[in-house]
């Protein structure tokens, strides 16, 4: 076959055409490969709620109606990655969760309530002090997260390249994750969720709360601690105030450079976020992941005394800004 043949001239271009259609590549998605193409929706990271003091912190955003169905789980597949192990399940009503068993059970269900309140974007959690899932055995503490077929998982956000960067909600949620100690600050523990035309940013796993986050720069991964009420209540936060307005908290874990730029009043504003709720309203989230009365009083008294902390901060004076 010469290389002038009708036959040659056929075969080179299938050639070519074969080629390309090895070199071709389809489009990656913004969140969960690294492309450039963000999910359609309006980007929501915070909303006010119009009655904080009517939020019921028992039963969470879900509300009593949405909690799991356990007379009957039907055991779907074990869900891949994380401290924690985790199984996808059906409960008699239909509907899909995602059950984690272990330590971070109790803090996340508390910690998903907390940040919910005070008006940030959260996964819908529920505690069950017992279930079974049917080949797998049965569990103490089980946290229920809804997979609701109304909501699409568009993957992970990242925390140094958001549209919410420099804004006072943003800011805000860094308090946030400061004030429940999470540690385990990470992009793969964050999530899209497309709703409603909106675009959600929220935290799916905040299981590394509630605990200590470590002492001392290279010791902090050998001493933090998640779920733990004593250790919580005995770690600092605020460390002091910078010349410049910035708060210097006394916090230990991933990401550490992401809040050196927090001023006093981004503090103090997202602690009146929860500050404004009584102790009783407090001590419900702590309730709803079955911690004990006294382990409840601990955390609800720990949480009140940080609060106190963020809201009362002081901007230094200019005089003491000059020196």
């Amino acid at each position: 076959m010469g290389t002038g043949s009708p036959a040659f001239a056929r075969l080179a271009a299938a050639l070519v055409l074969l080629a390309l259609a090895h070199s071709y590549a389809p489009p990656r998605a913004f969140a969960q490969n690294g492309g450039d193409r963000r999910p359609a929706g309006r980007p929501v990271l915070w909303r006010e709620h119009p009655s904080p003091s009517s939020l019921d912190l028992y039963w969470g955003q879900g509300g009593r109606g949405m909690r799991p169905d356990l007379r009957r789980l039907a055991f779907i597949e074990e869900e891949k990655g994380g401290f924690s192990t985790k199984y996808r399940v059906r409960d008699a009503a239909g509907r899909v969760w995602v059950a984690k068993v272990g330590k971070e059970a109790q803090s996340e269900t508390a910690a998903t309530r907390l940040l919910w309140a005070a008006g940030y974007m959260t996964e819908i959690t529920y505690l069950a002090r017992r279930a079974t899932i049917p080949g797998r055995g049965t569990f103490q503490n089980v946290r229920f997260e809804a997979r609701p077929s109304s909501v699409e998982r568009e993957g992970e956000w990242k925390w140094d390249e958001n549209p919410f960067e420099g804004t006072r909600e943003f800011q805000g949620l860094k308090v946030m994750m400061v004030l429940l100690n999470n540690w385990d600050i990470k992009d793969e523990n964050n999530v899209l969720l497309q709703t409603d035309g909106e675009l959600r940013y929220a935290i799916s796993d905040l299981g590394a709360t509630l605990g200590d986050t470590g002492k001392w720069p290279l010791l902090w991964r050998f001493t933090r601690s998640r779920n733990d009420p004593k250790g919580f209540r005995g770690d600092k936060i605020i460390d002091e105030v910078k010349t410049d307005g910035r708060v210097d908290f006394e916090f230990s874990g991933k990401k550490r450079g992401l809040f050196n730029d927090v001023m006093v009043g981004d503090a103090r504003w997202a602690g009146h976020l929860l500050a404004r709720l009584s102790d009783r309203q407090l001590s419900q989230a702590f309730r709803a992941a079955n911690y004990t009365p006294a382990e409840t009083r601990t955390l609800t008294a720990a949480l009140r005394r940080r609060l106190n902390e963020l809201t009362r901060l002081r901007a230094p004076s200019r005089r003491a800004s000059r020196r």
